[in-house]
């Protein structure tokens, strides 16, 4: 009788020890500040100029394309001109198919229409949302001698919950080079 009794308070005292007190975690989210943007119109010898956030550090490239990096960001927003020769339709279904190639990771892509009358920019941003390899796809043309695409990339696996804060800063960017650019 006594081991039927020392089994059961073992028993009793592994069931009763095992058990974990259940704490609720409070709800918390990743807070990720940057600073206030500040913005200086960019001149280079090319067909164009917009102003850029003085947080990027600017790159240029052939064909006076560039390159906006934002190390703090981990991401960068590559932009690409483009001669307009009888060509306007191939590069506007260009720039569309490179949008909607993110299709297949993305849960939306919003467009959103741009009009510019008084500078003669006019285009369409595409804000892509989910895990797809790009957050931001954009173009402006003036229809007649230009076109310029951009495009947002973070150096990281998308995943788009932890890069959320930065893809809406960037994009805010984004549309701040659209409503600035000017042609030249």
């Amino acid at each position: 009788m006594k081991l039927d009794h020392i089994l059961f308070l073992f028993v009793f005292c592994v069931c009763i020890g095992c058990k974990d007190d259940v704490l609720p975690k409070p709800k918390a989210m990743l807070r990720l500040d940057f600073e206030r943007a500040k913005y200086e119109r960019l001149s280079y010898d090319c067909a164009y100029t917009f102003e850029s956030n003085t947080m990027a550090n600017l790159s240029q490239k052939e064909n006076c394309s560039m390159v906006l990096d934002y190390p703090m960001m981990n991401g960068s927003v590559y932009l690409t001109y483009k001669k307009v020769d009888d060509n306007l339709k191939t590069l506007l279904t260009d720039a569309q198919k490179l949008s909607y190639e993110h299709a297949t990771k993305a849960d939306n892509i919003v467009e959103q229409p741009f009009i510019n009358g008084d500078d003669k920019v006019y285009g369409m941003f595409y804000e892509v949302t989910g895990n797809a390899a790009s957050q931001s796809q954009f173009y402006v043309t003036d229809s007649i001698n230009h076109f310029v695409t951009g495009s947002l990339y973070f150096y990281a696996r998308p995943n788009y919950d932890s890069i959320l804060p930065a893809a809406m800063y960037l994009q805010n960017d984004i549309r701040k080079i659209m409503e600035t650019l000017e042609w030249k």
